[in-house]
């Protein structure tokens, strides 16, 4: 068991929490999920049933994780993350069931708000941008611009996103507005610049 008492977050009876576990006020985990030894997690995130994390694992605040999504070591997780349905994370490049390789763990980064649709895969040494979304079933195994749309095996930049996962469309030079601020692309870079009472950073 955890040396953390379950007072400020949910631990479904099903489910396992290891020692030197820290979880956020206001997180739920749900049926038959592993939490491993040595895992942070941040406040109000959720976790569905199935869901294994860590062991050294970082997951933010606000992180949403749907059913049958494993967390692996080496993977880093900012605020504000959607995870679909059975995404996959990997963590070698070149497994073999016969050689350990564990000192050769691949860093992924997910950066804050992106998503990540049912059934794709993330594969290992990638960072996914800030509010990038990928597509359900893409094969992600490349660096994800923020605010990119994802689509497709392996994954290609099929366009553009706002904060909310609207697509967005530039027409000419123009620059697209929503509640949360601008948009404009300068040399196939997307540049976001918040309205003053919103700041994504």
């Amino acid at each position: 068991m955890s040396n953390q008492t379950p007072s400020t977050f949910y631990l479904h009876p099903s489910s396992f929490m290891d020692n030197n576990v820290t979880i956020g006020a206001g997180t739920k985990i749900w049926h038959f999920s592993h939490i491993l030894s040595n895992t942070s997690i941040g406040e109000n995130c959720s976790f569905g049933q199935n869901c294994v994390v860590g062991p050294k694992v970082t997951i933010g605040s606000g992180v949403k994780v749907q059913n049958n999504v494993s967390i692996y070591e080496g993977v880093e997780i900012e605020d504000d993350v959607f995870l679909g349905p059975s995404m996959v994370f990997t963590n070698v490049i070149n497994p073999r069931s016969f050689i350990v390789r564990k000192e050769e763990f691949k860093k992924t980064l997910l950066k804050k708000g992106c998503s990540v649709g049912a059934n794709a895969t993330i594969v290992c040494g990638v960072t996914v941008g800030r509010y990038a979304l990928i597509g359900a079933g893409a094969v992600v195994t490349k660096d994800v611009p923020d605010f990119a749309l994802m689509t497709g095996v392996p994954a290609k930049q099929t366009g553009w996103v706002d904060v909310s996962g609207n697509r967005l469309d530039f027409d000419g030079n123009s620059e697209p507005e929503d509640a949360y601020g601008s948009y404009k692309l300068e040399e196939g870079r997307l540049i976001f610049t918040s309205r003053e009472d919103y700041e994504p950073e």
